[in-house]
This record gives C-alpha cells, sequence and structure tokens, in this order.
C-alpha cells in the first residue's frame, strides 16, 4: 500500500498533508507514529468525565494532531468538542449530543488506526 493509497483509505487529505510533509517518506515517518500518540485517548477520557477544561484541552491537541497529518476530518470533528468547551463560550449542546459526537470521534480514529497499522505492516 502506498501513502496515497492509505490516506484514500483513511479519509486523509494527501495533497494537504503531502504540502506539509513534501515528501511520502515523511509523511510516513508520522503518520505511523498516530498509533502511539495518546491524544485521542486522552481525549476520549476527558469526554467519560465531561470535564470542560480538560475537554477543551484535549480537543484542541487532538484537533492540531490530526491537522498536521491531513486527517481533516478527524480534525473537524475534533474541533467541534474544541469550539464546544472553549472557555468563555456558551454550550450549544447536551451532554447526550457531546457525548454522540465523542462515539463518532472514536469509531472514525479506531478506523484510522486499523487503516496505519496495516499500512505499516506492509
Amino acid at each position: 500500500m502506498t501513502v496515497q493509497e492509505l490516506y484514500q483509505q483513511i479519509d486523509g487529505d494527501y495533497e494537504a498533508v503531502k504540502k506539509i510533509m513534501m515528501t511520502d517518506g515523511m509523511i510516513s515517518r508520522f503518520v505511523v507514529k498516530l498509533v502511539d500518540d495518546r491524544s485521542f485517548d486522552t481525549l476520549m477520557a476527558a469526554g467519560e468525565s465531561m470535564d470542560a477544561a480538560a475537554l477543551f484541552s484535549a480537543a484542541h491537541t487532538a484537533k492540531g494532531v490530526a491537522a498536521n497529518l491531513g486527517l481533516n476530518k478527524l480534525s473537524r470533528m475534533a474541533s467541534e468538542i474544541t469550539e464546544e468547551f472553549r472557555p468563555g463560550t456558551e454550550r450549544t449542546m447536551s451532554d447526550a449530543e457531546v457525548g454522540a459526537k465523542m462515539e463518532e470521534i472514536r469509531a472514525l480514529y479506531e478506523r484510522t488506526l486499523e487503516g496505519i497499522r496495516a499500512f505499516a505492516a506492509n
């Protein structure tokens, strides 16, 4: 599997990440590190506790990690949580809606990791 094929499989934006990292070798080197990155684990734990400050911080970090890797859909989903819990703003989602959004993030993240693991095994 090529890096471009991986990005097609995981709904990533290959062209965007290529502009940042320039080569497939560099993209490969960094995208496989997502498997060991704990940003999304931290986000999931914050979602379970519904701690507003922890949710904001974890979602903001996860959003950046995903964006830097060209995982725009995952980044946008994390951004929704970031904005929902941004200090000084009024919440617009119920706890149940936040929980549902967190489950969507979890499902996409797990599917993304499955693709990356398959890529790394080649």
